[in-house]
């Protein structure tokens, strides 16, 4: 062999097999905590799609009679920044405490509801007092009134298809001029 005939090539083949080991030992391993802090970032940025699972913040409403979207208010209802969840949103919130976890639908809106914030509805005020405001993960199921947009199921996933493109808008035709 060439290696085992000479002193010198034997310690340079030494020297560069540690200098790889530790260059590859010193390489960066994405530990859990980093992770996670990339996970929560992700979250925290993210813009709400169907399918997301998502960092909120929770909190309660009690008045009212009708919401945003002309319905009567009742359970499973909430309020949330038309920006991120439009109305007709479905969320799931799995996160609190088991009597108010469920299936919302975003009817509402108010000028108290802004960013990552979602107000569920409560009948008793005394009850929405006492829940405050608790940090929630929760689920877009559908983002607004579009059927279309569903979080998508296995096959669909697994046999992705090429998005169509938008067709183009044309402005309406201008009617009394």
């Amino acid at each position: 062999m060439v290696i085992s005939g000479s002193f010198w090539r034997k310690t340079l083949v030494t020297v560069v097999a540690a200098g790889a080991f530790v260059w590859l030992f010193e390489a960066t391993m994405l530990d859990s905590k980093y992770a996670a802090r990339l996970a929560t970032f992700g979250e925290s940025s993210a813009m709400p799609a169907p399918g997301a699972r998502l960092a909120f913040s929770a909190t309660a409403y009690c008045k009212g009679m009708v919401t945003t979207s002309g319905v009567a208010v009742q359970t499973g209802i909430a309020a949330a920044d038309p920006e991120l969840l439009p109305v007709g949103s479905i969320v799931q919130i799995d996160e609190l405490p088991p009597k108010y976890n469920g299936i919302y639908t975003v009817l509402d809106t108010g000028p108290s509801v802004q960013g990552r914030l979602v107000d569920v509805y409560m009948w008793s005020c005394y009850e929405a007092l006492e829940f405050g405001r608790k940090p929630i993960r929760l689920t877009v199921l559908r983002l607004g009134w579009n059927p279309h947009a569903i979080s998508p199921g296995l096959m669909e996933r697994v046999f992705k298809r090429p998005e169509k493109p938008a067709l183009p808008s044309r402005p309406l035709p201008q009617v009394g001029k």
